[in-house]
């Protein structure tokens, strides 16, 4: 693409993506996730039906009556999102990528961030680390995260390796933030460096996932090439077995998911790429 090209796509899911974080997300990402604790803000005079473990004595001793202490929400939070670019992502059958659903995730949900005042920082992977942008907060910085998910692709070759973006997370940020862990999880198993991330940050996993990755179509003999091996076989899809086979392999991997997600206290939710993510992030914050 061009760069008016980029710069074009960038303002159009800037547009779609703000509008969905400020009329449906801003308040109920708000609501899902509390800030650190209360930071001390002002005093003011008491007033009746004040708590008086509030009053601030030393204040009060200086003008000789009550004064209270104010305290508000220390609102500001870290929000780190975890993006699988692989070529795995580069799928489907339907009118979007794998990789549009999860540019449009990362993007509402590094708006809601910024309308909260919170940081937003980005870890691209395939089976390395592919690109580190670290927390910042504004909507400068916002756009750079789209156009990033917008062209960056993965060192040739590469497959999918998820363990290697949760050990990444747990090295560079040492305090505990809120990871949103975007990929259809087509990797070696991850369990235990999801279970160490888990125990340090607010993790949440999505997996995004195609019709046909699910259901294999009925074509007749179909050559088929894996997008990250390079792997070329020969199917017949016209064989019941085999489409069968291909169903329950893909819900023995999305069972395998679920439970190490559930094993680990973190959350997991699933988009497919021809339905509306809306109602599933709806879904998710209103649940916590």
């Amino acid at each position: 693409m061009t760069t008016a090209e980029i710069l074009k796509r960038v303002r159009r899911i800037e547009i779609k993506t703000k509008g969905l974080s400020n009329h449906i997300f801003a308040g109920e990402y708000h609501s899902a996730y509390k800030g650190r604790g209360m930071s001390f803000s002002e005093v003011r005079e008491y007033t009746p039906g004040d708590d008086v473990k509030t009053i601030d004595w030393n204040v009060t001793a200086r003008f000789s009556h009550p004064f209270v202490k104010v305290y508000e929400e220390e609102r500001e939070l870290t929000v780190m999102l975890l993006v699988d670019i692989s070529n795995s992502s580069l799928f489907g059958t339907g009118q979007r990528l794998k990789r549009e659903i999860i540019t449009e995730l990362c993007a509402v949900l590094s708006f809601s961030a910024a309308t909260n005042n919170d940081k937003v920082g980005v870890i691209f992977f395939s089976d390395r680390i592919e690109r580190f942008i670290p927390p910042k907060k504004g909507r400068s910085h916002i756009l750079r995260i789209i156009r990033e998910l917008i062209t960056i692709e993965p060192a040739s070759g590469s497959g999918t390796n998820v363990g290697i973006a949760l050990e990444f997370l747990n090295s560079v940020l040492k305090k505990k933030t809120i990871a949103f862990l975007m990929s259809d999880f087509v990797t070696l198993p991850f369990e235990k460096p999801l279970l160490l991330a888990s125990r340090k940050h607010d993790l949440v996993g999505i997996q995004v996932f195609d019709q046909a990755d699910k259901i294999l179509p009925q074509a007749g003999l179909l050559k088929v090439r894996d997008a990250e091996s390079g792997a070329e076989l020969w199917i017949d899809t016209d064989d019941k077995a085999v489409r069968n086979q291909y169903a329950k392999n893909f819900q023995n991997h999305s069972d395998y998911c679920r439970q190490a997600f559930a094993k680990s206290g973190a959350s997991m939710m699933s988009v497919r790429t021809d339905q509306d993510y809306v109602k599933t992030l709806q879904a998710y914050f209103k649940g916590r």
